[in-house]
């Protein structure tokens, strides 16, 4: 197993994609830490940032300023785990993968393991970039940059975020065959279509508080321990938010995974 996750690993590391991925996360982290840094200080006193910019305590403040770059950063890692089984099947890889490892669940399990610690390593890229600029902000807007030994889980937590979306966007690389399809749908679904669908089931009661928390942008969310968009918004606990997500991705991962050791490759 380990010999073929360093395979996973040097599949992806031998290629210019992760130094790019790598400059955008780290940017990402930076401009949005210095962004919601100064949106969410800027009315401590009242209930609302400017233009209604919703704000929150100051453990979900400080939260959101060193997390909001993972926005940007789980979907580049759904993107990776798309193209770390897309790739093999788009280029005819996948044949010798499994020829040099005929044990197809040990080349499942060594991606999935891999993609796990490709999110460790973006989520701490991200994570320099957003505190080293977050804290010097909160800093400047006199608000402590680490209110709580809660600021360090939700720190822990976010590198756990990114791993969790490269298995979900692993499992969407199987289940769509076309790597180009599988890549737009994937990223279509998770930055615009699910976003719409919990803002309308705002205005439906039970779908605000049934279903809209279970939806995997509100899960990471809840997980982060992020502003709130609204007082009224349903949220889950942080483990409740990690164990949804967690769910995702072992559901489309395994159900993925399943899939290619039991199909013939041709």
């Amino acid at each position: 197993m380990s010999a073929a996750i360093r395979a996973e690993f040097r599949k992806f590391f031998t290629t210019r994609l992760w130094w790019g991925m790598a400059i955008a996360i780290f940017l990402s982290g930076m401009a949005f830490a210095a962004l919601f840094g100064f949106l969410l200080t800027s009315d401590q006193a009242g209930t609302g940032g400017p233009g209604g910019i919703p704000t929150g305590t100051d453990e979900q403040i400080v939260g959101s300023v060193y997390t909001g770059g993972l926005g940007v950063g789980y979907l580049l890692t759904l993107t990776i785990g798309v193209l770390q089984i897309g790739s093999e099947y788009r280029h005819k890889t996948i044949t010798g993968t499994f020829l040099a490892v005929p044990q197809r669940v040990t080349v499942m399990g060594a991606k999935v393991a891999a993609l796990l610690g490709l999110g460790v390593v973006y989520g701490l890229i991200s994570l320099v970039g957003s505190v080293s600029v977050g804290a010097l902000v909160l800093n400047s807007q006199g608000v402590d940059p680490f209110p709580s030994s809660q600021i360090w889980r939700t720190l822990a937590l976010g590198l756990l975020v990114l791993g969790l979306w490269a298995l979900i966007g692993l499992g969407a690389g199987i289940l769509i065959p076309n790597q180009v399809a599988a890549l737009l749908i994937s990223v279509g679904v998770a930055w615009i279509v699910e976003p719409l669908a919990g803002f309308a089931l705002t205005f439906w009661e039970w779908g605000a508080q049934n279903v809209a928390p279970y939806l995997p942008t509100a899960a990471t969310n809840a997980m982060v321990n992020a502003v709130q968009g609204s007082p009224d918004e349903v949220r889950l606990e942080w483990w409740g938010g990690a164990l949804v997500l967690t769910l995702y991705a072992a559901l489309l991962a395994g159900f993925g995974s399943w899939r290619t050791v039991r199909s013939d490759i041709t």
